[in-house]
Parts: structure tokens; sequence; C-alpha cells
């Protein structure tokens, strides 16, 4: 299976996993010429900007590598147009998630929240 099959079914899984608990999905790929974003969700005043990394054959050194420094800098240059654009959002809580489809050792889905910051 081609890494471009198994990274949307992943964010498929991912949408649902976050609707499970109570998020109303917003956007979905979200792009900018700063970056995209994932999942863009919101639920009760939080705005959660998600990354979804689907490692089926990873470990948690996979998971530090992918989402290295120029990554998450471009998920915050992203939310932050978004914002711009986007100001019904501003008064929300900020924050950006990561969830993480078919690790091993972990869930089947593991969503990390607050994985990082600005």
């Amino acid at each position: 299976m081609n890494t471009h099959i198994t990274g949307t079914e992943g964010e498929d899984r991912a949408c649902e996993f976050l609707k499970q608990q109570g998020y109303e999905i917003l956007h979905r790929n979200w792009r900018t010429r700063y970056g995209e974003i994932d999942i863009i969700a919101y639920k009760t005043c939080t705005l959660v900007f998600a990354e979804v990394k689907t490692l089926p054959h990873g470990n948690i050194s996979t998971l530090e590598y992918v989402l290295g420094t120029v990554k998450r800098k471009r998920i915050i240059e992203t939310a932050k147009y978004f914002l711009c654009k986007y100001r019904k959002y501003n008064d929300s809580y900020i924050r950006f998630d990561v969830l993480v489809i078919d690790l091993p050792g972990f869930a089947p889905v593991c969503h990390i929240e607050n994985a990082f910051s600005e």
C-alpha cells in the first residue's frame, strides 16, 4: 500500500476517533503557503490543530524524527494564518495535538494532547 493511501486511511481513523470524543471536525488537510494541518477540530472552546502520523512499522524515535522542529514550525505558522482568517476562534484555547495511528505497543489511535507549542 502506498504512503498516500496509508496516510489518508490514518486521517479517516483519527477523524472518527475525534468525533467519538465529541470534537467537531472543521477542516481536513487545510493548506496555505506555510504548510498543511491534517485536522482542525473544535470542542468546548478549544481549537485543536492536529497532526496525524500513521506508523505501523515505527517506534517513538520514528515519531520524534517525523515531527521535527521544521515540521512543528510549519504547523504553527499555518495555525497562525488560520486564526487570522477565522477570527471567530481567537478567544478559543489553542492546542497542538498529535494522533498516532498503529504505532506498535500503543493504542490503535494514540491521542497526544498538547504535543508541542510555540
